[in-house]
C-alpha cells in the first residue's frame, strides 16, 4: 500500500480524496465547492466524452449549444422543475461593479446596474431549450428534434466532494422533441441503453437498469429511467438518467405542432444526461490502496514505457529499440508514453504510474536488450511477466483487452455478491449495517413508506429494475401486499 494513500478500510472517504488528488485527476479551487480538473483528469473526461459523443451521433443526434443564463420567468414556467431545483440556484442580479468610494482599491456592486429580470445560472437547460423549440416547431415535419449539448451547469451544493458533488460540473444533456408519446418513450429507453453500453463496455462497470419511484423522479418528468452502479464500500451511485417528460414542458412553453390530421397537438419530450460524476464512479469501483486502476479503453495512457539504464550509451540503445515499439503500438491506436526523463529514478516512476492507474507498464533495460525481452506489469492484478520483443504489439493489444474484461468481471462478481434478497425489516436493517450493497425487497408502493425507510436507515429505493419479475410478497416495513421487489441501497 502507498504510504501517501489512506487505506480503504481505515477511511474510505479520505482514500477517495487521496486518489483524486495524488492520482492527478483534480484539485481544489479558490471557489467554494468548485474543483479544478487537471490535465490528466481532463484527458480521462475527454476520452469518455468523445466515445459518448460518437454513440450519440450514431443514434442520430447532433450537438448544439444554449445559453448559460436562464431568465427567471422562463425557469418558473414548469413549476415542478423550478421547485425541484430552486434551492440549488445561483442567481445573477447585477451586471457591473464599481470602485468603493469608502475603501480604495475595493469593488462594490453598482446599484444602478440592476438587471430588469434576474438570471438563473443553469442547473439544467429544459427551460431555455423549450422556449427556443417553440420557435422551431410548427408542423410534424419539424419533428423529431434530436439535440445534445456538452456544457457546464451550476447547482449550489452545501456539501461537496470532488467529482461526485460539486457546485459546478461538466456534463452532456440531451433534449429531444417528438410527435408521439411512443416515439418519446422509445427514445428515452434507447438513450438509457446507450449509457448502459458505455458504462459497462468502456468503464468496465456493471449497471442495473431501472425506473425511479415518483419520489426519486426528475422534477418535471413523467418517468425517470436510470442506471445504478455499486461502489466498493457497498454504496450505490446513480451513473446516468434518461427522462420521459411527456408533454409537461411543451405545455409550460406552449410548444404545439400541426399533426398529420391537421390538428394542433403538444409536443412530446425527453431529456437525458451523464456528468463528470462518472469519474467518481470509475475511481470508487475499481481502484485499490496503491492508487487508481483505470480501464484501458478510456485511460489517458494505456501503456507507459520506462527505460532502466546506466549512462547515456545504454539509454541511447534502449531509446532506439523503444522507437520501434512506439511506432508499432501507435499504428495500432494504442495511447503510449515513453518516459525517458532523467529527473526521477525508475522506482519512483513505477510508483507514480501505479498511482495514476496506467493499465500496462513496460520496463526495458540493457539486459533486456541482450535477451530481446521486456518486463510487463499489469496494473489491475500487479502481475509481472518477462516477454519477447517479437510480436510485442500484438501481445500488448491482447493484454489490454484482457485487462478490460477482467476489470468488468471483477466488478460484476462484487456486485452479484452484494445483491441480497430480504423479507423482513430486521434482516433489512442487519444487511444494511453488516454488508451494504443492493437489497432486493418488497415495498408497498407508497411514498410515505419510502420516506419512512429513508428516515430510519438512510437507504433509498435506487430503482425498480426493468427486469424485475412479478412476485407476490409483503412490504418489509408495513407488511402490506407487493407484487415485485425493488432495489434499496445507501447511496452517493
Amino acid at each position: 500500500m502507498s504510504k501517501e494513500i489512506t487505506s480503504r478500510q481505515l477511511d474510505y472517504a479520505q482514500w477517495y480524496n487521496d486518489l483524486i488528488i495524488k492520482g492527478g485527476l483534480a484539485d481544489y479551487s479558490a471557489v467554494r465547492g468548485c474543483m479544478v480538473i487537471k490535465p490528466y483528469g481532463f484527458t480521462l473526461w475527454e476520452n469518455m466524452r468523445d466515445q459518448l459523443d460518437r454513440m450519440f451521433k450514431e443514434t442520430g443526434h447532433v450537438n448544439a449549444y444554449f445559453p448559460l443564463f436562464v431568465p427567471k420567468s422562463l425557469f418558473e414556467a414548469e413549476e415542478k422543475n423550478a421547485e425541484g431545483f430552486a434551492k440549488e440556484c445561483a442567481i445573477v442580479t447585477h451586471y457591473r461593479l464599481k470602485s468603493d468610494p469608502d475603501n480604495k482599491g475595493k469593488l462594490i456592486v453598482d446599484p444602478e446596474a440592476k438587471l430588469e429580470e434576474e438570471l438563473i445560472v443553469r442547473p439544467t437547460s429544459e427551460a431555455i431549450i423549450w422556449n427556443t423549440y417553440k420557435t422551431w416547431i410548427q408542423s410534424y415535419r419539424d419533428l423529431p428534434i434530436l439535440i445534445n449539448q456538452w456544457a457546464n451547469v451550476v447547482r449550489w451544493e452545501m456539501r461537496t466532494r470532488l467529482f461526485l458533488r460539486t457546485a459546478e460540473f461538466l456534463w452532456q444533456e440531451g433534449h429531444t422533441a417528438h410527435s408521439t408519446a411512443e416515439e418519446a418513450v422509445e427514445e428515452t429507453v434507447k438513450m438509457l441503453d446507450v449509457y448502459a453500453n458505455f458504462v459497462e463496455n468502456w468503464m468496465a462497470l456493471p449497471v442495473i437498469k431501472g425506473v425511479k419511484t415518483p419520489n426519486e423522479r426528475f422534477a418535471g418528468a413523467v418517468d425517470t429511467y436510470c442506471i445504478e452502479a455499486l461502489m466498493q464500500d457497498g454504496k450505490a451511485l446513480q451513473a446516468g438518467t434518461s427522462h420521459f417528460l411527456g408533454q409537461n414542458f411543451a405545455k409550460a412553453f406552449d410548444v404545439q405542432f400541426l399533426n398529420k390530421e391537421n390538428k394542433q397537438e403538444y409536443v412530446w419530450a425527453t431529456s437525458w444526461g451523464v456528468s463528470t460524476r462518472l469519474i467518481g464512479a470509475l475511481v470508487m469501483a475499481h481502484s485499490d490502496d496503491d492508487g487508481l486502476v483505470l480501464p484501458p479503453k478510456i485511460a489517458p495512457y494505456q501503456v507507459v514505457i520506462i527505460p532502466i539504464h546506466k549512462g547515456e550509451e545504454q539509454k541511447a540503445a534502449i531509446t532506439e529499440k523503444v522507437k520501434t515499439i512506439l511506432q508499432e503500438l501507435k499504428l495500432e491506436g494504442v495511447r503510449v508514453k515513453y518516459d525517458d526523463s532523467d529527473n526521477s529514478r525508475p522506482g519512483w516512476k513505477f510508483a507514480e504510474y501505479e498511482k495514476q492507474g496506467v493499465p500496462v507498464r513496460i520496463a526495458i533495460g540493457a539486459r533486456d536488450l541482450e535477451n530481446n525481452t521486456v518486463e510487463i506489469a499489469r496494473r489491475d492484478t500487479k502481475e509481472k511477466m518477462s516477454v519477447s520483443l517479437d510480436g510485442l504489439s500484438v501481445r500488448i493489444i491482447n493484454l489490454l483487452q484482457e485487462i478490460q474484461q477482467a476489470m468488468y468481471d471483477k466488478a460484476k462478481d462484487f456486485r452479484e455478491q452484494h445483491i441480497t434478497p430480504v423479507d423482513s425489516w430486521d434482516d433489512f436493517v442487519s444487511t444494511l449495517e453488516k454488508k451494504g450493497g443492493f437489497i432486493s425487497a418488497h415495498w408497498d408502493g407508497t411514498p410515505e413508506t419510502e420516506d419512512k425507510i429513508k428516515e430510519l436507515t438512510k437507504a433509498t429505493i435506487r430503482c425498480i429494475p426493468l427486469d424485475a419479475a412479478e412476485e407476490n410478497g409483503k412490504c418489509i416495513l408495513t407488511g402490506k401486499p407487493s407484487n415485485k421487489r425493488v432495489l434499496f441501497a445507501q447511496a452517493y
